[in-house]
């Protein structure tokens, strides 16, 4: 990959709506970034690897639940700085920002949520640091987006349970230390609980193969009579609302981290179409490419203004699922086709590793996928403002 030379873009001063500790946190990440992961990036994802040894640094600078309280080892920050964090992380790669951002919001976050204190004090502050790893297991073989359906179960054995069943298509799956884990109980009610490495009958074999997310680690979680100690179900949590309020806060980090993606696609071709010389002129004087470039800063432009007061709104706890939901499909979008645009911009370069467009592009195949479809968030905006339920 070229040299990192990234610079933030700011066409409506946005940067005035923030405090001087967002963008502090801001500098000190894409610093982070810059000399840590985007030297690296190109060679893990072209040999399909997660690079492990970054999960410290990642700790260090407070990408594991930055919302967690610090009396749980966390930074205690605000929802924006959450964003911030992971709009940098994915302004360099998709598979760091999903790390991140399944580590945070659907792993810590349930567990800060639902867990009792002495679970929060055994998992929280090891998550914090990247001591542990942690992954989600909600998605199954057989139900994607009708997760109601699912068919792992666990059944009462005394002082523990016994698991069965499997999830599919869990980021960092290969190697997490536990994972969160939601199945029906013996009355078909969705409970969540805490599966730890090692528990006999767990496995966690690793998806091969991946055009997208090659940086990231995917696996499956499969559980073949597991024996989970009771003190491992999260108490009090029954149904959908548990998993969903995780995905809520995992689609929220996701439209700040698609941004990410679309401002270094932006970046690139910009600095691209004024350095690359054709017909005795740069490309970026030309109708067509200006075009190109104008479009994609202004779609940038409005997502950052929607991820800003999409933040301000969580802040204030007030951020509605479908508030969210459309700010994840609206982002990603945008963050697809700019993308796109840019690639073709590149030309033939748009398709090598010495620039990350093509790499981008392949990874939000994955993001417009996952935590909710394009179109699976096109009918929670269209129920939500029709009041008509459409998914069936």
């Amino acid at each position: 990959m070229a040299d990192d030379r990234y610079e933030g873009h700011d066409y409506y001063l946005v940067d005035e709506l923030l405090t001087d500790e967002h963008k502090l946190i801001r500098d000190t990440v894409r610093a982070w970034v810059k000399q840590n992961v985007s030297p690296i990036i190109e060679e893990y994802a072209q040999k399909a690897e997660f690079p492990r040894h970054l999960l410290q640094g990642l700790g260090e600078i407070g990408a594991f639940g930055p919302y967690i309280p610090a009396e749980y080892g966390g930074p205690g920050l605000d929802q924006i700085s959450y964003g911030i964090i992971m709009q940098e992380l994915e302004r360099c790669d998709s598979g760091l920002r999903s790390t991140a951002s399944v580590q945070s919001s659907l792993v810590m976050f349930p567990i800060w949520s639902y867990a009792t204190e002495s679970q929060k004090q055994k998992w929280l502050p090891k998550l914090a640091t990247g001591e542990l790893l942690g992954c989600f297991g909600l998605t199954e073989p057989d139900h994607g987006s009708n997760p109601n359906g699912m068919v792992t179960n666990f059944k009462d054995a005394g002082d523990h349970v016994i698991l069965n069943g499997a999830k599919m298509w869990i980021s960092n799956a290969p190697f997490a230390d536990i994972a969160v884990v939601w199945a029906k109980d013996e009355e078909g009610t969705i409970r969540g609980l805490v599966v730890e490495r090692g528990m006999e009958g767990f496995t966690t074999p690793e998806t091969h193969g991946k055009w997208s997310l090659r940086a990231s680690a995917t696996g499956e979680l499969v559980f073949d009579n597991v024996k989970v100690p009771k003190e491992n179900l999260f108490p009090d949590i029954r149904g959908l609302k548990g998993p969903l309020s995780c995905l809520n806060s995992a689609r929220y980090g996701i439209a700040w981290g698609a941004l990410g993606a679309a401002l270094d696609c932006y970046d690139t071709a910009l600095r691209y179409s004024k350095e690359r010389i054709q017909f005795g002129r740069p490309i970026g004087g030309f109708q067509l490419q200006q075009k190109k470039l104008a479009e994609m800063i202004t779609e940038i432009t409005k997502a950052q203004l929607l991820v800003w007061r999409l933040g301000v709104l969580k802040n204030d706890h007030r951020a509605s699922p479908q508030q969210i939901s459309m700010a994840k499909r609206n982002n990603v979008e945008i963050a697809l086709r700019t993308a796109r645009e840019a690639r073709q911009m590149l030309g033939g370069m748009g398709i090598t590793g010495e620039y990350p467009i093509m790499r981008h592009m392949m990874n939000l195949e994955s993001v417009v996928t996952y935590e909710g479809t394009h179109d699976i968030h096109l009918l929670i905006t269209g129920m939500d403002v029709t009041g008509i339920n459409a998914f069936t």
